[in-house]
């Protein structure tokens, strides 16, 4: 039998403050006024002095208002019904669908024992070539989109959930505007990705509590599923929002403020959830793509500073596309290998000779004289820009490499491209199409 308390102590915003013994920290609670009831969970402890951080908010909630401690965290039913389903930070459905109770787990738990996982060996093809041929997204990585305000990451993240080849997927929507909810939910519905999707969404008017719980609800849903041998994807979107939530909460009650008023534990704080990402050594994988916006387009702000410690490399989205230059995935090396012959020196080649555009451009921009190669160079970005780097294109890896050969061959000698005469002879248009009767030929005899 839990206790009841009758006193509310401080009131500050959605925080309130009770003295209470024998609580434990993320516990649940019942307030209950005279106007409000809602649920509410500890955020901190001190002695008896408890602080929980009310789901509905602070307004109408009066002191003698009556709180009951449940004896336990929060908790999200899991089971295949989820799918296809639309939930709000708080585990409501917001699809007017009926309310899952069945098998509750618990969220927030530790990350997964280091001895359970598996080195990371297995590619998630997205179908975007600046993804699946210069930075291949790896099963159980972690990666943030870094992006400015206005960049369209949240279309990308839509298209990397219709398209990656994964079981399951797992949308995390903190402080959405309506009208991204709904071109998240209408773009899987359209295209019956839905049926492979579970959506967890705060939206910039719901409460903040329920931003902060968004991730650790997603995580919790994609960690059972992984136990069941399953590939599942996490997008979430936007971890700068739940810094803020983060830094509000912090604000409220009164803690001492670190870089830019985030609080002290932001690193921890983000490196906990980013940390649920694993490939298990008997069952599924949880890959988890976050976006993350960098107000002012500053890559020092303290959210993408931290999340560049934490994570695995990042992709960088800058003028409606994935920039080459900055964008990394540290794994890469342990799938590339394992495609196609040709797919390093393809990426490799293809870079450098970007590289090579780009300072001609800076070249033409102070009006030096270009030559010959400069203007091979010039044709070359332009193709390339277009046919590989804009987030339109959609097309497999294979073909995303043979696209980055014809589109060499367009443009330079074979010598000019660096690659080795050996992939060369292999690979080159019009000498692949050569090389494969000769073969044809040599395995009839």
């Amino acid at each position: 039998m839990h206790r009841v308390y009758h006193r509310i102590d401080h009131i500050a915003g959605n925080v309130i403050r009770v003295r209470a013994e024998g609580v434990s920290y993320r516990e649940l609670a019942e307030v209950t006024s005279r106007t409000v009831s809602s649920l509410a969970q500890v955020i901190r402890l001190k002695d008896d002095d408890v602080s929980l951080q009310v789901f509905a908010g602070g307004r109408g909630i009066a002191t003698d208002a009556k709180v009951r401690f449940l004896g336990r965290a929060m908790q999200v039913s899991f089971s295949d019904a989820l799918l296809g389903r639309v939930f709000t930070g708080g585990a409501v459905p917001r699809d007017n669908g009926p309310a899952l109770s069945d098998n509750p787990v618990e969220i927030g738990g530790p990350s997964v024992n280091p001895a359970k996982r598996i080195i990371p060996r297995n590619m998630v093809r997205t179908g975007i070539p600046m993804i699946d041929v210069f930075n291949s997204l790896v099963e159980s990585q972690k990666l943030p989109v870094f992006a400015r305000a206005g960049e369209p990451y949240n279309p990308l993240l839509a298209r990397i959930a219709l398209q990656a080849e994964v079981d399951i997927i797992i949308l995390g929507g903190m402080g959405l505007k309506h009208d991204d909810y709904l071109y998240f939910r209408d773009t899987l519905d359209e295209s019956g990705a839905l049926s492979r999707t579970v959506m967890f969404v705060h939206t910039a008017s719901d409460p903040i509590v329920e931003c902060l719980l968004v991730p650790d609800i997603s995580l919790a849903v994609a960690e059972q599923f992984a136990l069941q041998g399953r590939r599942v994807l996490v997008l979430l979107t936007d971890m700068t929002n739940f810094a803020d939530a983060l830094r509000e909460i912090a604000i409220t009650m009164e803690q001492v403020p670190s870089n830019r008023g985030y609080p002290g534990d932001l690193y921890s704080q983000l490196a906990a959830r980013y940390e649920k990402a694993v490939d298990f050594d008997s069952a599924g994988s949880i890959t988890i793509l976050a976006a993350t916006t960098m107000p002012g387009d500053d890559v020092t702000h303290p959210v993408p500073d931290n999340t560049g410690y934490i994570t695995e490399g990042q992709f960088y989205l800058r003028n409606g596309r994935i920039e080459p230059f900055g964008s990394l995935s540290r794994l890469k090396q342990q799938v590339n290998g394992d495609t196609r012959d040709d797919h390093r020196a393809i990426m490799n080649g293809m870079i450098q000779l970007y590289a090579a555009y780009r300072e001609t451009l800076e070249k033409q921009s102070m009006g030096f004289r270009l030559g010959d190669w400069d203007r091979k160079l010039l044709r070359y970005g332009e193709r390339f820009e277009k046919e590989m780097m804009s987030l339109s294109v959609n097309i497999p890896l294979e073909k995303a490499l043979d696209l980055g050969w014809e589109i060499l061959a367009d443009v330079f000698e074979p010598v000019e491209t660096g690659i080795s005469s050996k992939l060369i002879e292999k690979f080159w248009p019009g000498r692949r199409e050569q090389a494969a009767p000769a073969g044809e030929a040599a395995a009839e005899k």
